[in-house]
């Protein structure tokens, strides 16, 4: 399975937060994270990529590794197959609550869902705040500019492992 992926060319990840304002402002303060509509749950992903790095769990532990899923787009932090992603890949994980709060914690101490469900609230850069996609990579919290290495390259994951501040 050597297929070639790519997103769609016409995608702008901009266009998540068009018709914003048909929302609830400030939505994410208001509701429980299981009260989200589907379209909400979506927005509250900052589009960081870190989700897609491999992991390891060493000694009920886990440790990210800097290595990627293949179908992971590095230069935009998107998935390539983002809507057929769990038929392509045995292990990709949905962010659903039981994610969230599944332990040990797998998803970055960054990610929205995390936050909110610990009652923090959204970091200011966050494209929520900003009602900017691209708000994320200037802060510098997501995969962009990173040193990082396709999962195809890779033989033992423990020679990969980082201790990023964001992760």
């Amino acid at each position: 399975m050597n297929e070639e992926y790519t997103i769609e060319q016409d995608y702008d990840p901009q266009s998540r937060f068009e018709n914003i304002e048909d929302l609830e402002p400030e939505f994410w303060k208001k509701k429980k994270l299981e009260q989200l509509s589907k379209r909400e749950w979506e927005l509250l992903c900052d589009g960081c990529g870190k989700c897609c790095l491999n992991k390891l769990e060493i000694k009920g532990k886990i440790c990210f590794t800097n290595t990627y899923c293949r179908f992971l787009d590095t230069k935009s932090c998107l998935c390539k197959i983002y809507s057929h992603r769990f038929q392509k890949v045995n292990d990709c994980r949905d962010i659903d609550i039981h994610a969230i709060r599944e332990k040990p914690r797998w998803l970055p101490k960054t990610c929205a869902y995390l936050l909110l469900d610990e009652g923090k609230d959204l970091p200011d850069w966050h494209p929520l705040i900003t009602k900017d996609a691209s708000s994320v990579h200037k802060a510098n919290v997501s995969l962009q500019n990173r040193i990082l290495i396709n999962e195809s390259e890779v033989v033992d994951y423990e020679n990969y492992i980082v201790k990023w501040e964001d992760l």
